[in-house]
């Protein structure tokens, strides 16, 4: 008996701090981190560009917040030590779960239901997160340009990433390509709670991260960037999935 074709895998585009804007409600709790917003602790710079260009480009749904992240963290579980900032990490608890409510849960509940859903129609999930991380910390200067987060403990994530890097270095061979850099993939985080929730046969969930020195120069060379990430994914996802 042949055996039945195996279903293409669906892709879920998410962006979890595309942008740094404070809700009018809570703009008071910002006085004097005013500067802390134009940083990469307020937001991701070019991650919901280069999101919005990889959901364009392979007709993926893209699940995308603009709050800054010092509101509260879209890719932090309730409860993480890092989930609310210094401007409002000592607000009552009260006023914390109504900003989750409000600010955190929309996103969540809707990139989860969207998973599940999918996933009960027999699809594999590809949930790809696009980040983008400071050219320096602390002084050290970050060695990549473009990296892939993913848990090593689930194959069909180091494999695909293994093989989006590939496709990528052929188009770009001179770029810093990384996997589980600069963070762990594995760490806290929207992919590892649909890890907990779903089978590596069903959720396939990896950390895109772009050094921010691409964007925040512009012009030719991020546009070319970011068509070149999206292409390799094209390229990467058209091949057969694997049973």
């Amino acid at each position: 008996m042949t055996p039945a074709p195996v279903a293409a895998d669906a892709l879920v585009i998410t962006c979890e701090h595309g942008g740094r804007e404070v809700p009018a409600a809570y703009a008071g709790l910002f006085a004097g981190h005013e500067a802390l917003l134009d940083t990469h602790r307020g937001w991701d710079p070019g991650a919901l560009e280069l999101a919005r260009q990889m959901a364009r480009a392979l007709g993926a749904p893209l699940f995308a917040a603009t709050t800054t992240r010092l509101l509260i963290d879209l890719n932090r579980s309730i409860g993480h030590r890092q989930l609310h900032s210094e401007a409002t990490r000592g607000l009552p608890a009260a006023a914390r779960r109504d900003i989750a409510a409000q600010h955190y849960r929309p996103h969540r509940d809707a990139v989860e239901s969207e998973v599940a859903r999918l996933i009960a129609g027999g699809r594999r999930v590809v949930h790809i997160a696009s980040h983008s991380f400071t050219p320096e910390l602390n002084g050290v200067v970050r060695q990549a340009d473009v990296a892939w987060l993913y848990d090593p403990r689930r194959p069909g994530e180091g494999a695909l990433a293994l093989r989006w890097l590939g496709a990528l270095r052929r188009r770009r061979p001179e770029l810093k390509l990384r996997r589980n850099y600069p963070y762990e993939g594995k760490g806290d985080g929207l992919t590892s709670l649909l890890r907990k929730r779903h089978a590596p046969g069903q959720y396939v969930g990896l950390e895109l991260e772009v050094n921010q020195r691409f964007c925040l120069a512009g012009g030719d060379a991020w546009t070319a960037l970011r068509s070149d990430i999206a292409g390799a994914l094209a390229e990467v996802l058209a091949q057969p999935p694997t049973p």
